[in-house]
């Protein structure tokens, strides 16, 4: 057992010095890996930094005008909201104003159009009545002188059928 005991002790040992080993190794990439990445930020630092530097004093340059061109476009905002509030204040009355024109035009034209409607009724009433009252009366002395005539002209017996026929076209 004793054998085993020393056996299992050297391969431990071995194990050791392997992981040691291991170790040194990684440790030893490990560095050369850093020392790597520090000469990479070393090397864009140098770079950079200009670049940076430029652009802080552009943006230091340029945050003026940017401000100006800000407050300047939040004035024509104002300006342009202003004059559109203006304007709706004007189409609004303008609209109601020709509103209350086209409501006294209407009425205008319908008080018109019922006096000429008045006046043609009246025309109709107090001028066509006696004209046509007029009419029937030239009319019926006209047909009274034509039987008066045809009487004179003709025998009785003929005149009386022509009476008849006269006054039947009359009743149509």
């Amino acid at each position: 057992m004793q054998f085993w005991m020393e056996f299992f002790s050297i391969v431990a040992a071995i194990a050791l010095v392997v992981q040691v080993g291991i170790l040194i190794g990684l440790f030893l990439q490990l560095r050369k890996t850093t020392e790597s990445i520090n000469r990479m930020v070393t090397d864009l630092h140098t770079r950079m930094g200009p670049i940076l530097t430029r652009t802080q004093i552009m943006l230091d340059d340029t945050q003026p005008k940017i401000s100006a061109l800000v407050e300047d476009a939040s004035h024509m905002v104002y300006l342009a909201r202003v004059q559109a509030q203006k304007m709706d204040k004007v189409f609004t009355e303008a609209s109601d104003r020709l509103r209350g024109q086209l409501v006294r035009a209407d009425r205008i034209l319908t008080g018109t159009i019922e006096a000429v409607e008045d006046a043609g009724a009246q025309v109709r009433r107090n001028f066509l009545g006696p004209v046509q009252k007029i009419s029937a009366v030239v009319h019926g002395i006209k047909i009274g002188l034509d039987v008066l005539r045809s009487r004179r002209r003709e025998p009785e017996g003929r005149a009386e059928r022509e009476g008849v026929e006269q006054e039947d076209e009359l009743f149509i």
